[in-house]
């Protein structure tokens, strides 16, 4: 399904697109997908900054004997 969206640009605009072949409507779709994926992807990263600042690092040598309790109980 698909909405139609209408935007007014100047007429000298319009007709420079034309003259160029450039094809506006499928430009435009493109770079709103590119905005859309930008946009979705800044979001993301910033919920990630923020369930990371939720955890503390864990140290090192408590990640080692982790591991060693894992192996060892194999």
């Amino acid at each position: 399904m698909s909405v139609v969206i209408s935007i007014r640009i100047p007429k000298r605009l319009k007709e420079d697109l034309e003259k160029l072949g450039i094809n506006y409507s499928e430009t435009i779709r493109n770079l709103l997908e590119e905005v859309v994926r930008r946009e979705k992807a800044r979001r993301l990263r910033e919920s990630m900054e923020e369930v990371s600042k939720k955890f503390k690092p864990i140290d090192g040598d408590l990640a080692t004997q982790f591991i060693r309790e894992d192996r060892d109980g194999r």
